[in-house]
């Protein structure tokens, strides 16, 4: 098969909509289940490329969370603490295979982000994965493969609508890559860019001590940076991302926005939030987006408001400005990533309130002094990559 009919493209008024191939070959997909739509195709196709270049970077299996062309969260297939299945919800589902626990990671992050992803995993799904995804508000999954059981769990999703892709892991796509806007064709060669150790060698700053898990979660932060959608930043911590600032027009907010996210990560494993009063039956949805709301600077007001008892056994105590700050101090070691340099100092000023200890960055401002200087004045360590990741 070289073509697939979709049902619209963008909107449900651009039609005729279709993927192909144009030299006739076949495509390196099949749809086991399900009727995906562009979007769809859109997110399962940079996600598959995001989580497999992970597994060729890290040797782990990885995987994406993706929303509207950009990932909600990314992550490699480290071993869960009791505080992260705890903060993941999976904490009633025992010890998760390594590819289960890198999407528990990826969604989790940012689990209102990640709210009706598109999941793409580097390997074969296991019915642990196919289990944890069953479970979660999800449009569908990209892997090389399923295991029976898991994809007979997955097939009976959304009413057995589930969009379940399976893709040749084997599958290379042409050097060249082609796009038309406003009727015109544009062309350039693909980012086939490397990231591995030596990626981050040129350290410009005093401190020059990067750790081997900090060349790791380096990693983590510029491969997903080149599959998201530019401007863009990444918090990685322990393998995975904890906050992503995607598709903005000024850096600066790129970090403020991926910062508050991490920020948020880390306030979900304090102690305040952790033993949140919540009601009986509550659903996963309602309980996050109250975790949100509980851990903003308005909740005095959301307190006010008679819609608490629905969510509460009882009225939590305000989560104070200066409680969070003193957590927050505790989060340390965090890492990173750009996909252009930063022009001001400002973004190592927010980057230090979340805990940033490791930053890769092109470099080639002609502020780049004062944006070292900035990191020196907080012992960080820093690396100029000297490549430039946009993706649009």
């Amino acid at each position: 098969m070289n073509e697939l009919e979709l049902k619209y493209g963008c909107n449900p008024n651009q039609k005729p909509s279709r993927i192909y191939m144009e030299d006739g070959s076949e495509l390196p997909i099949k749809v086991l289940n399900g009727r995906p739509g562009y979007i769809n195709f859109l997110d399962a196709f940079n996600g598959w490329q995001l989580v497999s270049e992970l597994k060729k970077a890290t040797g782990l299996p990885a995987a994406t969370s993706f929303k509207h062309v950009s990932p909600a969260g990314a992550a490699v297939g480290l071993p869960l603490s009791d505080t992260l299945a705890k903060i993941y919800w999976v904490d009633d589902l025992g010890e998760l295979s390594p590819l289960a626990s890198a999407y528990a990671r990826a969604r989790g992050a940012d689990r209102m982000s990640s709210f009706g992803d598109f999941i793409s995993l580097s390997d074969v799904c296991d019915v642990d994965t196919a289990k944890l995804i069953k479970r979660e508000v999800s449009d569908g999954v990209i892997a090389p493969g399923y295991e029976p059981e898991a994809l007979e769990i997955l097939k009976a999703k959304k009413k057995g609508n589930y969009n379940v892709i399976q893709i040749d892991p084997d599958y290379v796509p042409a050097p060249i890559e082609h796009k038309q806007v406003f009727g015109v064709t544009f062309e350039q060669g693909r980012n086939e860019l490397k990231i591995d150790d030596d990626f981050f060698s040129n350290i410009v700053t005093e401190n020059k001590k990067l750790t081997e898990q900090a060349k790791i979660d380096l990693a983590i932060s510029m491969i997903t940076l080149k599959y998201t959608q530019s401007n863009s930043v990444c918090f990685v911590k322990d393998g995975q991302a904890i906050g992503i600032g995607a598709g903005q027009q000024s850096r600066i907010h790129c970090t403020r926005l991926a910062g508050g996210k991490a920020d948020n990560w880390w306030l979900r494993q304090s102690p305040q939030v952790m033993n949140l009063p919540f009601v009986d039956g509550i659903r996963r949805a309602d309980r996050d987006n109250a975790i949100d709301l509980y851990m903003g600077d308005d909740y005095m007001d959301v307190l006010a408001d008679d819609a608490w008892p629905a969510i509460f056994k009882e009225k939590p105590e305000v989560f104070t400005r200066e409680a969070k700050r003193e957590w927050l101090d505790k989060l340390t070691d965090v890492a990173l990533g750009s996909d252009a340099f930063f022009p001001f100092g400002d973004n190592i000023e927010r980057a230090h309130k979340s805990g940033v200890k490791y930053i890769a960055q092109p470099g080639g401002s002609v502020r780049d002094d004062n944006v070292i200087a900035t990191c020196n004045k907080y012992d960080m360590v820093m690396s100029f990559t000297g490549i430039r990741l946009f993706h649009h």
